[in-house]
């Protein structure tokens, strides 16, 4: 006789919106709804429009959250709690901080709230956020959880990023029941954690790492760098990628495998996070346009590989990024 498989506990959900609140109420309301324990200061010259759908159990929350231009500062008096630790996939607009300088949609960062740091987050921001307990961010680590972008320093950073991507469509369509809910936050939760330990033994092992693995995680970061820059280039190759990381072919290909990657595609999951970044972000959607954009130089090849990607093709990825668009 067989056991049956235990269901993780049902979740809370609730969703707000900012214009459901009196005008005179509004910015202090949303204060307490959605950044109790950061300064919050929407910008002076837009009014207040914002929405936030949250799933929660115990210690851990999965939200999703779009709204007008804003400026939050973490570490100040006003926080009562430093017992967690929040994972932030930027999906559409910039946000400007002294820690990440600028950042566009599919950036994925680390905030430890404890921390002294001021983030601007422009106008119609979308992201999905994960709070996790930060004696278990630490565990997963190995040391304190301190600020920082994640998105380039870890190969399973692509696999989070698309996991968190759907569950912000989940969330904005509002169709999951309690017990849904519940695997949702818990197969998000445990990727993370999963992404976040192998974080935290990159180069590591035994001791110190060695003089070769600093190399090749230099050539690593200088590659990924240089693709971020030129990815819109459809004829960027490996020999390109090479030259701007300044190593030989043979030692990049090294770099890459050492993290169970290939050049490749890691670059091509790369222009695949943009364009799904800038469907969520643009309201029209012209295919040909997007794939060449992004890097992509035949339309039909980039709507073949986003929908194995991500499992919708680009034109209904934009349709539902947009069906519960602001008002």
């Amino acid at each position: 006789m067989s056991t049956p498989t235990a269901m993780p506990p049902a979740c809370t959900f609730e969703h707000c919106v900012s214009w459901a609140l009196e005008p005179a109420e509004r910015q202090e309301a949303w204060r307490e709804i959605a950044h109790r324990w950061v300064d919050f200061q929407p910008a002076p010259e837009v009014a207040l429009r914002a929405e936030l759908t949250i799933l929660s159990h115990g210690g851990c929350m999965l939200g999703a959250t779009r709204s007008s231009a804003y400026e939050m500062r973490t570490g100040s008096r006003r926080a009562q709690r430093d017992d967690m630790v929040v994972l932030t996939l930027l999906q559409a607009g910039v946000l400007r901080s002294r820690t990440f300088a600028c950042n566009g949609p599919g950036s994925l960062s680390l905030c430890a709230p404890r921390e002294a740091g001021i983030y601007h987050w422009g106008q119609d921001a979308r992201q999905v956020f994960l709070v996790l307990p930060r004696e278990e961010v630490r565990a997963a680590l190995g040391h304190e959880p301190a600020t920082r972008l994640l998105t380039a320093r870890c190969a399973l950073a692509p696999s989070l990023c698309s996991q968190m991507g759907h569950a912000a469509l989940l969330l904005r369509q509002g169709l999951l029941d309690a017990a849904e809910g519940a695997q949702l936050l818990e197969a998000t939760r445990a990727l993370a954690l999963l992404l976040l330990r192998h974080l935290g033994r990159q180069g590591q092992g035994d001791g110190l790492p060695d003089a070769h693995e600093s190399l090749r995680a230099g050539r690593h970061a200088a590659a990924l760098r240089f693709m971020e820059q030129h990815a819109h280039r459809p004829e960027l190759d490996v020999a390109a990628i090479a030259r701007g990381a300044g190593c030989s072919r043979t030692r990049l290909y090294e770099a890459f495998a050492a993290r169970g990657q290939t050049v490749m595609g890691a670059l091509r999951d790369m222009r695949l996070q943009r364009a799904q970044g800038l469907l969520a972000q643009g309201l029209r959607l012209n295919v040909g346009a997007l794939a060449w954009r992004c890097g992509f130089a035949d339309a039909s090849g980039f709507s073949k590989l986003f929908r194995a990607r991500f499992g919708l093709s680009p034109t209904e990825w934009h349709a539902r990024a947009h069906a519960l668009a602001l008002p």
